[in-house]
């Protein structure tokens, strides 16, 4: 019998009925509660005939190969259930093609193994390590980015599974040039990018949303008796579209067409295969085009590009590119050079 979504819903409801062992499953239990959960997702129902050929399939070699046993009682009525209260057809063995895809998956892990801002997955490594006898090659083979210098990352784990619970944090932050203060958090996202790590949420002592970058978290610890401000105002699905990074300009800040020229076309070509934004768009003449907010990260985006790109628009941020290059210049053209007099 070929297995479908259908039928594996079927299943799925057939199993836990099988493993309930302090409740008995006649036949027409076991067809009302099938109907039950497949009129609920597909709006259908399936027979008792079908029930029963779904037993059958289930207690086949070819099928699940599952301990169903009919237990008689009262006369000629009987009811359904694993002979043994262990079995679940969910326990079973998987395939090669599984176990192959899982052990890909397992060697990536394995390179965050005994970094401190992935100490969460070494129970889900030793795991895996145990229940399907893997164990990592010992051949360095992927690499991933990573900075076992950045402070804070002790915290990640923490944070993490407290954005999950939704659990109250009180962090002693010290922000760029300023004092430490404590903040009472409610935290709601939790994002990486250019290496650094970062937590948005609601903040007590400011009523609004912040940014907080754990590399300039001093403490954290659970805020205690302080009940969980849902977050109910920002979609953070979405909330990142408008700009580039993590920096956003402000909700007042409006979206503003960036148009960028390159005289590289080699340049050009990489920006086009691996676009700066997920609004870039090709131009005529080697130029691209983008709809954001302009940040800091926009800006740094476009300094590493150096002299292969010129900003045409807007003309505020051209303006703002002139003037730092300018000041470059100056520092550049004050360096003195070394003199020796001929002898």
């Amino acid at each position: 019998m070929p297995t479908n979504k259908n039928a594996d819903l079927r299943y799925q409801v057939l199993d836990r009925c099988f493993s309930d062992q302090r409740r008995r499953y006649e036949i027409d239990d076991l067809v009302d509660r099938v109907n039950e959960k497949l009129y609920d997702l597909i709006g259908r129902t399936v027979s008792l005939r079908q029930i029963r050929d779904d037993i059958k399939y289930m207690r086949d070699s070819a099928g699940y190969n599952a301990p169903v046993e009919a237990i008689p009682f009262d006369g000629k009525r009987c009811y359904y259930r694993y002979s043994d209260p262990e079995f679940s057809i969910y326990k079973k063995e998987v395939s090669e093609d599984v176990v192959a895809a899982l052990r890909n998956a397992f060697e990536m892990l394995n390179r965050y193994r005994g970094l401190p801002s992935h100490a969460w997955l070494e129970e889900v490594i030793n795991n895996l390590e145990v229940n399907l006898g893997m164990r990592p090659s010992s051949e360095d083979l992927v690499e991933f980015e990573q900075n076992q210098q950045l402070r804070g990352l002790q915290y990640l784990s923490s944070i993490i599974d407290r954005t999950i619970r939704h659990q109250p944090l009180l962090i002693n932050y010290k922000p760029y040039g300023k004092e430490s203060r404590s903040w009472t958090v409610h935290p709601y996202y939790v994002k990486q990018y250019n290496g650094r790590w970062y937590l948005w949420g609601l903040c007590v002592e400011k009523g609004s949303l912040v940014n907080l970058a754990l590399d300039r978290m001093e403490s954290v610890r659970d805020a205690a008796d302080c009940e969980f401000v849902p977050n109910t105002a920002v979609n953070f699905k979405t909330f990142f579209n408008d700009f580039i990074g993590v920096s956003n300009p402000g909700d007042d800040i409006p979206k503003q067409e960036v148009v960028l020229r390159f005289s590289n076309p080699h340049r050009f070509s990489l920006v086009c295969s691996k676009p700066l934004h997920p609004s870039q768009k090709e131009g005529p003449n080697l130029t691209v085009s983008l709809f954001l907010k302009p940040n800091r990260e926009l800006k740094s985006k476009i300094f590493e590009l150096g002299d292969d790109v010129e900003v045409i628009s807007p003309e505020s941020l051209r303006q703002e590119f002139k003037e730092k290059i300018d000041n470059l210049l100056k520092k550049y053209s004050a360096v003195k050079k070394d003199c020796t007099d001929d002898i």
